[in-house]
Formats: C-alpha cells, structure tokens, sequence
C-alpha cells in the first residue's frame, strides 16, 4: 500500500543538523539551527522557568484538559505582553494557546484563508524556510517582496514598499516584527509607519510573526510595529512564540491573536479561533503555558526573567561586536559593519552557498546554504576558529 509513496527530502536546517551530529572532528561547530546557546555551548533552563516550575510541581492539582483556547489568565497575560497593557485594554483581542509559533503561524493561515477568503499571501524573500510550506498546505497561494539590497546584508525599503504596490487589495501580507528570520535585518520604527499605511492603504491583511519579542531592542520596543498598527486603527493577527524568549523550546508553547476594533468583531474572531483549533490538536499542552503564565503573572518572577531576557541580548550584541572585529583585523579592507546593524540570533553573512559548503567541509563549521549563521552560537572558545575560517574561504 505504502511502496510508491516518493522519499521527501531532508529540512534545509535539520537535515544540516544531523550532519553536524555524524561529523567526527572534536572542532565542529553548530551556526544552523535557531535555538540560543550560553557561553558553554549550552541552551539553559532560566531561572525564573525553573522557579516558576517549581511553585507548578508543589501546586499544580490535575491534568484535565485546557479549555481550546488555552486558560483565560495565559490568553490575557499574552495580549498584554504583546500590546502592553494598555493597548490591550482599549483595542479587543482574541487570543489563543497553541503549540508553539509554528501552529500559530498555521492557524492564522486557515483564518484567512477559510474564514477572510484570502487567496494571496505576501512574504519577505528571503523569509524563514518553513514559511512557505505553512501558507501553502493552509490553501493560500505564496507570493514574495523584496527585502534586501544588492548586498544581501541591509535592507533596501523602496524595493520592499514598490513590491508590495504590486499586491492586490484584500491580500494578506507577512511581517517579521523584529529579528527578522534568517537575515536579522529589521526595519526603523519610520519606515514601520510608512509600511503600515501602505498596507491599510491596499486593505491588506496583516499577520505579524513575533517570534522573538525581547531579542532586538527591548520586550516594549519590539512591540512598537503591532501596537503602532492598532493604535492607528488597523486590523491584525499577531503569531508568538515563547521558544525564545523564555527558552521554552521543546514546550511547544506559543499564541496567536486577533486584534480586533469592535467587542463584536473580537468575539467572532475568538469563535473562529477555537473552531479552527478543534479540528487541528483540540487543546493545547498544560505545562508550558502554565509556566508563561505563572512567570508573567509574578512580580517578582518576571523581574527575574526580564533581567535574563536582558543578559541574553546583550550578550548576542557582544558576540556580534566581537566577530566584527575579529574580521575586520583578519580580512583588512572589507566591510563587516552589517552584522553590528542587524538584530537578534541570525545574521545574513553575505557568504556564498559555495562558501557555506567549504566551511563544513574543510573547517567542519556549519551554516546554511543561504549564509545565514546564528550568532547565538559564538563562544569565547571557538569565536577565533570560525573568523579564522570565514577568512580563509573569503
């Protein structure tokens, strides 16, 4: 029954992945996948995650079943997190647990499509592998903007905003609100406005994907592209994720939020929400959500968290800082000030694909084939191997 169904190949990052795990120098090093790495190499548990699981084991009373949309103390503390408190209060959001970002992402695929009868999606090119293949099986057809200079490091905003003149009216648009996934090259709070009046302007439909809230400047300044949407009277779904910024990644814990302009509005979006998700997984995980939502709702837990989120940026900004230096004295004359520019884990190195496939194969460094290398992955211990190697294969 099963022989002719065809081999689909490997994942780009994962499949990577395993290589680096079957590579047998004592020297490898791992720039593919986007999970944060700690100066040992390691990814933590945080201290408020840990504190917070605790206070779960010594009270927690059963194992039921959430309601499909998550507990109503997680929903609100997410709506808050992502438009401040009192954003949240005056606009009307409908909010849902799910399974981390990549189900948020598939969720607001099927709203659109099923529920908005959204046939066009428009994304970044480049934008994060999986992407595609979200919208795609959701039913929507995937069209793309251009992002990036001729460089392939900075941003080229006239390239994106003539792109999107092309989208037809009632298209739906995605948006990487901060750290933008895989080239860490972000848009100016000047140009967000100027983009978020075009996209009314066409009536188009608005997904912002926050995966990395906390990451690029600051958990409020990394919001400024959504509440400054709403505020200005827009309509949008907002897809989170908690991987990252609570380093929850194997929780499977994220939201996705619509944010409506009327209570009406809110209410049949939150009623679409739920029906969506109950044919898909029912109900989300427990103990993820439970922990987001004991940290958020703790004073004294979220201070703890916000001072890690805090150390674990800065410590990104160091790491980008040093490895510019570092290439600058190894390769005099060429200009690596990009990476300094760009945010978040990822940056868009300009490496070729050529050039990726050396550094695996001669120096056994692993990045993708687009060039893109995660910064999180730098250490004290092999900063000086990869500039090393990078250099050589320049």
């Amino acid at each position: 029954m099963f022989e002719a169904v065809p081999v689909n190949p490997p994942d780009a990052i994962f499949g990577l992945n395993e290589q680096f795990k079957k590579d047998a120098s004592d020297s490898k090093v791992n720039l593919t996948v986007g999970v944060y790495k700690d100066a040992n190499g390691q990814t933590p548990i945080m201290a408020a995650v840990k504190q917070a699981e605790q206070i779960l084991l010594e009270n927690s009373t059963t194992k039921s079943y959430l309601p499909i949309d998550g507990s109503a103390a997680y929903r609100s503390s997410v709506a808050e997190l992502i438009l401040g408190a009192a954003l949240a209060k005056q606009s009307f959001p409908a909010t849902a647990q799910t399974p981390g970002g990549t189900v948020a992402l598939r969720v607001a695929g099927e709203l659109v499509r099923r529920v908005l009868d959204v046939g066009t999606i428009w994304m970044s090119n480049p934008t994060w592998a999986n992407h595609g293949k979200i919208f795609t099986q959701a039913g929507l057809e995937t069209k793309h903007y251009d992002y990036l200079d001729d460089s392939g490091t900075r941003l080229d905003f006239e390239k994106v905003t003539a792109s999107i003149d092309q989208a037809e009216s009632g298209d739906a648009i995605l948006l990487h609100t901060v750290c933008h996934n895989p080239t860490g090259v972000d848009l100016s709070q000047a140009q967000w406005q100027t983009l978020s009046e075009q996209i009314k302007a066409k009536s188009m439909v608005p997904i912002f994907d926050f995966a990395y809230q906390g990451f690029g400047e600051s958990l409020e300044a990394d919001a400024f592209p959504i509440r400054n949407f709403v505020q200005s009277g827009g309509e949008a779904i907002v897809c989170n994720s908690f991987s990252k910024n609570f380093g929850l990644y194997g929780e499977r814990v994220g939201g996705v939020t619509a944010v409506a302009q009327s209570a009406d509005v809110c209410a049949a979006m939150q009623s679409q929400i739920k029906s969506t998700i109950r044919t898909m997984y029912s109900n989300p995980p427990i103990h993820g959500g439970a922990i987001v939502e004991t940290v958020l709702s703790d004073a004294e837990l979220r201070k703890i968290w916000e001072t890690e989120l805090t150390e674990i940026r800065e410590r990104i900004v160091a790491l980008r800082a040093s490895f510019v230096a570092k290439m600058e004295a190894l390769v005099p004359g060429k200009d690596f000030s990009y990476v300094n520019q760009q945010r978040g884990m990822f940056s868009y190195s300009g490496l070729s694909k050529s050039q990726a496939d050396q550094l695996r194969e001669e120096h056994s460094i692993y990045i993708l084939g687009s060039g893109r290398m995660n910064i999180a992955g730098m250490n004290d211990g092999n900063m000086d191997q990869i500039c090393n190697a990078i250099a050589k294969v320049l």
